[in-house]
């Protein structure tokens, strides 16, 4: 599991390139800029998330050898 999560985080830090990539400064709000926009918002959102999972399964795993 520590790899699939691992592996989903890289993943997911890749698309926020990619779609930072597809941005247009001068029209951040308009057409292709603003679906990056929501890529790199969903993207974030997705990082935060697993590592919110792997803190929670460290946790876990110390409460277990105690």
């Amino acid at each position: 599991m520590k790899i699939f999560t691992t592996i989903l985080i890289i993943i997911a830090i890749g698309l926020i390139i990619f779609n930072f990539t597809m941005l247009d400064f001068n029209k951040p709000l308009e057409g292709n800029s603003m679906t990056a926009l929501m890529g790199i918002i969903a993207c974030f959102c997705a990082v935060f998330i697993l590592l919110i999972f792997k803190l929670s399964k460290k946790i876990e795993q110390k409460l277990k050898n105690q």
